[in-house]
């Protein structure tokens, strides 16, 4: 076993679609060290988009120039267009997605980017509602019923999601954290039932494997509101599939929220 990569984690890995291994992306050695993830072929199937971005000479600037590319490519406008006495197809949408998560992180939009975690970064999820404890069991088979959902699968989601994080990771290296490996943020749990504990270091800090998609937030006392538990990380910037500026559109604004990729993480434990 590559070292870094904990016994009572390995069994959450798969096959994925970035250029690294699913075990380590998923372990304390990565997170120490991180590197530059890019989801196979992104790029390659949409340079306009980044031809676009490059013209940005700030973060809103960049984020109506990615508004306005996904609306062009998915309609995402397509219903403010139609007439209102036709008939509208549910278009399944990244903001949608998002809403969905602001408003409880185990909705079927919860599943649904849980499942694209899982798919592209090999890290599966360890909570939905309840632990998911191992594949087949009940729990898993309903997670897995929640992210196939068809009312979300259409549109191109997964695609759409793979450019919000292509996106997210450019407008971090060029506005919001440019020459940044790490940055600091804190998530506010009340105890640790969706949090496994594989290793005790000393009295405040743990190796934790946390959930495959996680909120955290960096503002401390945001953390405090959501739990007495304040669990404090140097999260990799690669891990970071959203962040509150990222676009204007979205419902995460009131929790300052960051959406991070997750695997095991050395984690300071302060109770607020």
């Amino acid at each position: 076993m590559p070292t870094g990569i904990s016994p009572a984690s390995a069994h959450n890995y798969c096959t994925n679609l970035v250029n690294f291994p699913a075990e380590l992306l998923g372990s304390v050695a990565f997170n120490d060290e991180p590197i530059r993830l890019r989801i196979h072929g992104v790029k390659e199937m949409f340079p306009g988009l980044f031809e676009m971005l490059d013209q940005a000479e700030t973060l809103v600037e960049s984020a109506e120039a990615f508004h306005s590319y996904m609306s062009a490519i998915f309609g995402l406008d397509t219903e403010q267009r139609v007439k209102s006495d036709e008939p509208r197809r549910f278009r399944s949408d990244y903001l949608r997605l998002l809403r969905g998560w602001g408003c409880d992180s185990n909705s079927r939009e919860g599943a649904v980017l849980k499942g694209w975690v899982e798919s592209r970064f090999g890290l599966l999820p360890s909570f939905h509602h309840k632990a998911l404890g191992r594949y087949g069991s009940p729990e898993w088979m309903a997670y897995v019923e929640e992210k196939m959902s068809s009312r979300f699968h259409n549109n191109s989601i997964q695609v759409q999601l793979d450019l919000l994080y292509e996106f997210c990771q450019w407008a971090l290296a060029r506005f919001a954290a440019p020459g940044q490996r790490h940055m600091t943020l804190h998530r506010g749990v009340h105890d640790f039932s969706e949090h496994a504990i594989i290793e005790r270091i000393d009295r405040r800090t743990a190796v934790i494997n946390l959930n495959n998609l996680n909120s955290f937030t960096a503002d401390r006392d945001i953390a405090g509101e959501f739990g007495d538990i304040i669990l404090t990380a140097e999260v990799p910037v690669v891990k970071i599939l959203f962040f509150p500026q990222l676009v204007s559109r979205h419902g995460l604004k009131g929790e300052a929220e960051y959406l991070v990729i997750g695997g095991d993480y050395r984690l300071i434990c302060r109770y607020d």
